[in-house]
């Protein structure tokens, strides 16, 4: 490998600190042990710069919490398993672990279009009693109260009545995203300590019951909305990367046995 020499950061727009409300693009992702993340993340510097928002946190990375939900039949999991090409699934989004912090959160819908990813999110606004707590009663109709109205939150509404979706799964993990250098439409993220939590509310008061999921490995994505770059090809050879189509939610259903197992 050339001499990693890690020029000077330059001002971009994080996609984190201005998150879209929809997009459509390529993810692949891919699962390291800790050698080989240490070794690709060393030769970044060349191409790529860690995203604006995380320059001040702590080992420049974010908390991301999500909330999944699903019917009873657990469809959007078997959606996943058999490799459906089009499908889609309901998560509350936050970017922190603490309900005493100030932070946004999303009601999204995320599925996929043959070969590419979409998602649409809508804010959570605040009601009479803020956002969200530890002893939330029923998260569900909270949503619903507090959305931003529009195609997300009626179409979530929807799934509500006729497929009687709920929460089931919380997963955790911490981020240390990387905007590209060069290409605006290219980022690649690091999360690692993932876990998960089998319960309806956001922020459940046991965190003892929590499951680490993939212990010891980093789920490396790559987001773009039409080519990977010649360099990144170059990472992808050199380390011999292979692309895994792992779902975090559908590793902490796993974990938790939540349904039946048919092999």
């Amino acid at each position: 490998m050339s001499a990693r020499i890690k020029p000077e950061l330059t001002p971009v727009i994080s996609s984190a600190a201005a998150p879209q409300r929809e997009f459509l693009r390529f993810e692949f992702k891919y699962i390291l042990n800790q050698p080989l993340r240490d070794a690709i993340e060393g030769e970044l510097g060349h191409f790529l710069q860690p995203d604006p928002v995380v320059v001040d946190k702590p080992e420049r990375k974010y908390v991301v919490r999500s909330l999944y939900f699903d019917d009873p039949s657990y469809s959007c999991y078997y959606d996943k398993i058999d490799g459906l090409t089009h499908r889609a699934k309901f998560r509350l989004r936050t970017y922190t672990n603490d309900p005493q912090e100030a932070c946004d959160a999303f009601l999204e819908i995320k599925g996929r279009h043959n070969q590419k990813v979409f998602k649409k999110r809508v804010p959570m606004l605040p009601g009479e009693d803020g956002l969200f707590t530890r002893h939330e009663s029923d998260i569900t109709r909270k949503l619903l109260r507090q959305a931003e109205p529009g195609h997300v939150r009626d179409r979530f509404h929807y799934d509500y009545l006729r497929k009687s979706i709920r929460p089931v799964m919380l997963i955790d993990y911490l981020r240390r995203p990387y905007v590209s250098r060069f290409s605006p439409d290219f980022r690649l993220t690091f999360d690692d300590n993932l876990h998960g939590m089998h319960t309806d509310n956001l922020y459940p008061d046991d965190r003892s019951r929590r499951r680490a999921l993939l212990r010891g490995y980093t789920v490396m994505e790559v987001k773009f909305s039409s080519q990977i770059p010649p360099w990144f090809h170059r990472i992808i050879r050199s380390y011999q990367l292979k692309r895994v189509s792992v779902s975090k939610v559908c590793k902490g259903i796993d974990a938790w046995n939540l349904v039946p197992r048919l092999d």
